[in-house]
């Protein structure tokens, strides 16, 4: 019990520090990216306006049904070429990345590299 307190209260400090560094603006609007046991959730937000501008997840019903039967990491990167197409779309080319409390590693790299090579910097 402890030690999950540990983990949750060392996930916090993570949390607080990235977003401390994380702004978006109409110009360069964050991408956060969220994950559960199972799914990836991406989002592409302006936080000048307060708005969502784009956002894909591996329970949405067009990748959900590409997602069956696949790793989680590869899952993380149909969603991660997902949000880019969505993003480019809108006329959004630039990014900065927001992974929460997430370290930088596994389905959170995965989604990552696949936005870049779908076209998104950051």
């Amino acid at each position: 019990m402890i030690a999950q307190l540990d983990k949750t209260k060392r996930a916090n400090k993570r949390r607080a520090r990235v977003r401390g560094k994380v702004f978006g603006t109409g110009t360069r609007p964050r991408l956060t990216v969220a994950k559960s046991l199972r799914n990836v959730f991406a989002q592409v937000i302006d936080d000048e306006k307060m708005i969502t501008l784009a956002a894909a997840s591996s329970i949405n019903k067009e990748l959900a049904a590409k997602c069956k039967g696949r790793k989680k990491s590869a899952v993380a990167a149909l969603v991660g070429e997902a949000i880019a197409k969505q993003a480019l779309e809108k006329g959004i080319k630039q990014v900065a990345l927001d992974r929460n409390r997430n370290l930088y590693h596994g389905r959170i790299k995965a989604l990552a590299e696949a936005a870049r090579k779908a076209g998104l910097e950051f």
